[in-house]
C-alpha cells in the first residue's frame, strides 16, 4: 500500500517576496481578493494553513482603486461610536474623495482574512499609498500587473 506524507511548512522555511501592485482603475474586490491570496500565502505550492508563509505586498495608488456598477454611490461603511443610537455611515464615493481613501481597498482585504493573531500578523505585511510614491524601493519589490491578468480587473471607462 502507497502511503503519500504532504509536507507541512515551517516558519524558518519559509521564503518572502516583496511584491508590488499599481491599484490605479482596478475593481477593488478582484484586487482585494488577490492581495488577501498573496498576503496568506496560497499562491505557493508549499502553503500550510497555520504558517505565516505570504508575501509582503506594496499597494500603490489605492485612492484611483474602482467600483463596478453603481456600488460607489449605494455602497456603506458602518461604524458605531458605542452610545445608543450611535451608528453612523458613509457611501464608498465620499470615502474615496476623503482624507484617507486607501481604507477602502484595506478593509476590503482584512475582511478576507482570517481572524486571529496569524491573521493580524499576516496584515502586517501589507503597505498600501494613495498615490504613487513608496518608501520600499531597497527592497527591490517584483511588480505584479494584475490588470493583464484578467480583462475583469479593470474597469473599462
Amino acid at each position: 500500500m502507497l502511503t503519500r506524507i504532504t509536507a507541512s511548512a515551517k516558519p524558518a522555511e519559509v521564503e518572502k517576496k516583496w511584491v508590488l501592485i499599481d491599484a490605479d482603475g482596478l475593481v477593488v474586490g478582484r484586487v482585494a481578493a488577490l492581495i488577501a491570496s498573496r498576503l496568506r500565502g496560497k499562491h505557493k505550492p508549499t502553503y500550510t494553513p497555520h504558517v505565516d508563509g505570504g508575501d509582503h505586498v506594496i499597494v500603490v495608488n489605492a485612492a484611483r482603486v474602482r467600483f463596478t456598477g453603481r456600488k460607489a454611490s449605494q455602497k456603506f461603511y458602518h461604524r458605531h461610536t458605542g452610545y445608543p443610537g450611535g451608528l453612523k455611515s458613509v457611501r464608498a464615493d465620499k470615502v474615496l474623495e476623503g482624507r484617507f481613501p486607501e481604507r477602502v481597498l484595506a478593509k476590503a482585504i482584512e475582511r478576507m482574512i482570517p481572524k486571529g493573531p496569524l491573521g493580524r500578523r499576516q496584515l502586517r505585511h501589507l503597505r498600501i499609498y494613495p498615490g504613487p510614491d513608496h518608501p520600499h524601493a531597497a527592497q527591490n519589490p517584483e511588480v505584479l500587473d494584475v490588470a493583464s491578468l484578467n480583462p475583469k480587473n479593470r474597469v473599462r471607462a
